[in-house]
């Protein structure tokens, strides 16, 4: 009997889950893929997408989503944080149901140049940090109002941006030039 009671609510859970409706709108950042995926690391030398491309979920899976972005396919997945957050959850930070391009374009020339390139540069905010180069890993950045972000230039390369009290970047550590 208490098998069957569970077996039954575990049904009601995923039928739910599969009715839930799969969140679209736009991408919240610059996203980073190598042949079509996009990792929580979100290598900032790989090929970039920008923000503020239209987006939409296809599926989850447990530690990946496939996803459409600007009509084309991409699998979302977390190489590093699942410990940290779950798949919907990471995947809910990088669609916003608006586009940022508006905001961005009311930035000074500097940080729109920045974000133009996913770069970072001194004085940029946290949230304009976040729109050029996406999150930190979870894995590497507990808090977004940590003084120090890790990111990941590539598989071997990381580098750390420094917020000052103001709550913007004072200096960056481990940059270096994105290749042409």
């Amino acid at each position: 009997m208490k098998k069957s009671i569970a077996a039954i609510a575990a049904a009601f859970a995923l039928t739910a889950h599969a009715q839930q409706r799969l969140p679209s709108g736009y991408t919240c950042c610059n996203l980073h893929y190598d042949k079509e995926k996009i990792s929580d690391a979100n290598w900032t030398h790989a090929a970039m997408i920008p923000a503020g491309a239209p987006i939409r979920v296809l599926s989850y899976g447990s530690s990946e989503a496939s996803v459409e972005i600007d009509g084309k396919p991409y699998t979302i997945v977390q190489d590093y944080t699942r410990k940290q957050e779950g798949i919907d959850t990471f995947v809910a930070k990088l669609v916003k149901p608006a586009s940022p391009k508006a905001k961005i374009a009311s930035w000074p020339e500097p940080v729109r140049n920045a974000i133009a390139k996913g770069t970072v540069v001194p004085g940029m905010t946290r949230e304009q940090v976040l729109v050029s180069v996406g999150y930190p890993p979870a894995h590497k950045t507990s808090s977004l109002e940590s003084t120090t972000w890790q990111h990941w230039q590539s598989r071997a390369g990381r580098f750390e941006v420094y917020f000052g009290p103001d709550g913007k970047v004072e200096r960056l550590n481990g940059v270096k030039d994105k290749p042409n």
